[in-house]
């Protein structure tokens, strides 16, 4: 269910992903917050993107995660050329 979250804000976002990115996004998302064992993640998540501060600390942290993703496709491009 909590995915069902991710992918709204990934929406609102206007970012698109496969899914085995969705996947690990939502992980280490989960991870950096805090929320990997929470009682109920979903709640936690809408919660927390619905919080003006955390919604900036969410989108800054996706954003983040896809320059990584970025730089780390560009590098494994560089070393095949």
């Amino acid at each position: 269910m909590s995915r069902t979250i991710l992918m709204r804000i990934l929406t609102e976002m206007q970012v698109g992903l496969g899914q085995p990115e969705v996947d690990q996004l939502y992980q280490e998302l989960l991870a950096y917050f805090g929320l990997i064992g929470a009682s109920n993640q979903c709640q936690a998540l809408d919660a927390a993107w619905s919080n003006p501060y955390n919604k900036r600390e969410i989108e800054e942290f996706i954003k983040a995660w896809l320059r990584r993703k970025r730089r780390k496709r560009k590098e494994a491009i560089a070393g095949v050329v």
